[in-house]
């Protein structure tokens, strides 16, 4: 199956694409009402916007550095995963999501990174966190805690989402480090999520051993689970000849692929997919008489 990721509503219902995805929350904080006939994204824990307008909202880590475009490694500002109002303003337009459509997307769920978050809050809760459980306040059990904070926001999510959850993977298969990255735990979070997502984003896919690589990275990680996962591309002014090869590399491993940001293109790509099957096709000399 092939769909698109985009904000545009009329191009989730191009005859081309099988699936659309809109994006009814983006990291920039931009917002717009959801769709019935696309599955809804809801980019959760970035929302540059929010950050701006409230650095209370912002996870630090232990040198008090805010999680920021301000930092060279994010190309947006995140929300601290604990703030209970912001988690509280995500379900409703959860809610508002899987009323107009059954399927919804959640995007950039977890923690920025491993140093964070070190809030007031958070280094509350995680104290009381090991307090309960008879644990010291040690980095295993830190990441431990961030894990189950996630954990719980996404089946908080999930209990609202009627029809299939997809969840979007940071494209990092090596073991462990989505966990200690983002808190994400994949065997915990399998038992809620549908599909997992992984954006392999290139400008050119003029080589594409990387992204064969990693899908087989992915494909491995997964397997364990009863789980389904999708390869999301991006499309924006790529050769068509070169989209086409990732799309075929892609196909190869993952259950959908999905192209992102530039329909026309990915549209025209899939036409050339299309076209290309049926060259070389022969018939019986005889087929225009019967």
């Amino acid at each position: 199956m092939y769909g698109v990721v985009t904000r545009n509503p009329e191009e989730v219902e191009w005859p081309e694409f099988d699936r659309g995805f809109y994006e009814v929350k983006d990291v920039t904080g931009r917002a717009a009402a959801p769709l019935g006939s696309a599955v809804n994204m809801i980019s959760c824990f970035g929302d540059t916007a929010a950050a701006n307008d409230n650095p209370d909202l912002v996870p630090v880590d232990d040198e008090g550095n805010l999680a920021t475009r301000d930092q060279t490694y994010f190309d947006w500002a995140y929300i601290c995963p604990t703030n209970e109002k912001y988690r509280a303003g995500l379900l409703e337009i959860v809610d508002d999501a899987a009323a107009k459509n059954a399927d919804v997307r959640l995007d950039d769920v977890g923690f920025p990174r491993d140093e964070y978050c070190h809030c007031e809050r958070c280094t509350r809760l995680f104290s009381e966190w090991a307090e309960e459980h008879g644990r010291d306040t040690d980095e295993d059990a830190r990441f431990e805690w961030r894990a189950e904070v996630i954990t719980q926001f996404v089946r908080e999510a999930t209990d609202r989402i009627p029809g299939r959850t997809y969840f979007t993977l940071y494209p990092d298969p090596y073991p462990g480090h989505l966990y200690r990255r983002a808190g994400l735990d994949i065997q915990a979070l399998s038992e809620s999520v549908d599909e997992f997502v992984i954006p392999l984003y290139d400008t050119n896919y003029g080589t594409t051993y990387w992204l064969e690589t990693i899908a087989r990275g992915f494909e491995s990680l997964l397997d364990p689970y009863d789980v389904d996962f999708s390869i999301e591309l991006y499309a924006v002014d790529v050769d068509v000849d070169q989209l086409i090869h990732a799309a075929e590399v892609a196909d190869h491993y993952a259950k959908d692929v999905l192209f992102g940001y530039d329909a026309s293109n990915a549209a025209a790509t899939l036409r050339r997919m299309t076209a290309d099957t049926k060259q070389g096709k022969t018939f019986h000399p005889d087929d225009a008489t019967r």
